[in-house]
């Protein structure tokens, strides 16, 4: 009987000197674990808030990521001042344009982008007074203010400072790194797309040649640029 007491309290002793250890050590196994994952989360949040030297991370400036184009611009319906709202929203979205392409000779060091861009330039600058010049034949009483459709409303207003930054749809390139072509392309290509877009639709409803004959240009010179750009980008960053 003895014996067998003995042999309880040997066991009882064991397992409690066991779950002793146990508990002692978990603490340390815990706090292992949780530096770990704090140091994993700590490494991650620096991965994601990495940016390029030029200001923007490159997955901001893609044209199908997170940065976000209006690339529906309601002109509004084929009334008579369809031709007005078309000349004064691409008169905007042209400038925009035009201020990214004269940042390029500034920065960028690839003779090819230099050509581009003085080819944006120069073929934009001449259709924005090209349509200015409409306007002022076209719209003898309109008032100098630019106009948009409003389509909540259903009717024309005047475009505010928002509206005009949305249809130029520029925006700092950053410093001339080794990205900057990048992120021009990037920046440009979904710009372009914002022009096709506007083209194609007065192509379906203006009924001025003359208006037909620019947007069918537009559609043609942008989209042969897209195509470029993008071949460029393949070549230059395998993307």
């Amino acid at each position: 009987m003895q014996a067998i007491f003995t042999k309880t309290r040997l066991i009882a002793l064991t397992f409690i000197g066991a779950t002793t250890l146990t508990v002692a050590c978990s603490p340390a196994i815990s706090n292992q674990t949780l530096a770990s994952n704090t140091n994993a989360t700590e490494t991650s949040n620096k991965q994601d808030m990495k940016q390029d030297d030029g200001g923007m991370s490159h997955d901001m400036m893609q044209g199908d990521g997170g940065m976000s184009h209006d690339m529906s611009m309601d002109i509004g319906p084929a009334d008579a001042d369809y031709d007005l709202r078309f000349i004064d929203s691409m008169v905007m979205h042209h400038q925009g344009a035009v201020n990214m392409a004269e940042e390029v000779l500034q920065k960028s060091q690839r003779p090819e982008m230099k050509k581009l861009a003085q080819d944006i330039i120069a073929a934009q600058k001449q259709e924005i007074a090209q349509m200015k010049q409409w306007r002022t034949t076209w719209y003898l009483n309109a008032d100098q203010t630019p106009m948009a459709w409003h389509p909540e409303m259903g009717h024309m207003m005047a475009i505010s400072d928002d509206m005009k930054k949305s249809m130029m749809m520029s925006m700092d390139l950053g410093k001339a790194d080794a990205d900057f072509d990048l992120r021009f392309i990037d920046a440009m290509i979904p710009h372009h797309e914002g022009a096709l877009v506007m083209a194609k639709d007065a192509l379906s409803k203006t009924k001025r040649p003359e208006m037909k004959k620019l947007s069918q240009d537009i559609l043609t010179s942008q989209q042969q640029e897209i195509e470029q750009m993008k071949q460029w980008r393949k070549d230059w960053y395998k993307q």
